[in-house]
């Protein structure tokens, strides 16, 4: 017998998913911070029972945990991938670093600053934030020295690459992407100190601009 259905065409009884109760507490947490990823308001946000939840999450730090799962795979992991990505030079291997913190680079600028936001209310998720930051690092200060800086000066060009993303973020800096792309050759000039191929700029802003 097939399932009876609303009018919504959702079928009776339906619980959502995992998928569908990460999303809202992404949304909720993004929108009013960890104060509202919480159960009842989560469920009233879906139109779904309180009970519903509990057939995806044992409880409320699980779905946290899920959050935290979900910021690491998004950001840590597309910047360490970024950072690994064949490239034939520094500059165009710090191209594909940049790249992924401007839009359409699969870095999510809001994410990552709510995550340290809520690090300032818990010791244990600040310990993962740094850890992320180690990690991030490492993998930058790896790239410098694939092109054959010395250890100390990969270290120190490494962090300035970083913490200038970072600091965009956490000023929640508001800058026009072409006023930023004209900015590119000086950072990569900065970071690397050599300047980028014009072949290698003129393929950056093309993967760039059709993937905003």
């Amino acid at each position: 017998m097939a399932e009876a259905v609303d009018i919504d065409g959702k079928t009776r009884g339906w619980r959502g998913s995992r998928e569908v109760w990460l999303a809202a507490a992404r949304e909720a947490f993004l929108d009013s911070g960890i104060e509202a990823v919480k159960i009842q308001p989560l469920a009233s946000r879906l139109g779904l029972s309180r009970t519903s939840f509990y057939w995806f999450f044992a409880d409320r730090d699980a779905v946290l945990q899920a959050l935290l799962d979900d910021w690491d795979e998004t950001n840590t992991k597309r910047l360490v991938q970024a950072s690994e990505a064949f490239a034939e030079t520094i500059t165009e291997a710090a191209l594909n670093v940049i790249g992924v913190f401007l839009p359409g680079g699969g870095f999510e600028p809001k994410l990552d600053l709510a995550i340290r936001g809520w690090a300032h209310q818990s010791d244990a998720v600040a310990a993962t934030v740094n850890a992320a930051d180690d990690l991030r690092l490492s993998a930058i200060r790896a790239m410098f020295e694939r092109f054959g800086y010395p250890a100390d000066e990969g270290d120190v060009r490494a962090r300035t690459m970083y913490l200038v993303q970072i600091g965009y973020i956490s000023m929640q800096v508001q800058e026009d992407l072409s006023l930023r792309l004209t900015r590119i050759p000086n950072y990569v000039k900065t970071f690397t100190g050599q300047s980028a191929s014009v072949r290698e700029l003129d393929r950056f802003h093309a993967r760039v601009v059709g993937a905003a």
